[in-house]
């Protein structure tokens, strides 16, 4: 239901707001819902949390299933991903990540 969905989002702003006012600079969103599913992120979430909050340091988690995953959570504008099962069922190498990253 997309109604249901909107106000479990605007929770999440607002959450983040609380902490923001209070000087938060870096947030670790997970979406348990995605979390060892390898199903991508929940990019539309990121975008949400991104717009609003520029200045924030996000670090993505839950879905992560690819590079690909990792580059476009990159060109958002998020500077952290957790990556677990992917890596565990050999989807991203650590030698991609290195690579990456240099």
């Amino acid at each position: 239901d997309k109604n249901k969905l909107q106000k479990a989002l605007q929770r999440i702003l607002d959450f983040i707001e609380s902490y923001t006012v209070k000087g938060i600079q870096k947030v670790i969103s997970t979406d348990i819902a995605r979390d060892g599913m390898l199903t991508g992120p929940s990019i539309d979430l990121y975008k949400e949390i991104m717009e609003r909050f520029p200045a924030l340091e996000l670090i993505a988690s839950g879905g992560i299933a690819s590079m690909k995953d990792i580059h476009e959570l990159n060109e958002m504008g998020i500077p952290g991903v957790i990556t677990g099962k992917a890596i565990y069922e050999g989807r991203i190498l650590l030698n991609e990540i290195r690579n990456f990253y240099k």
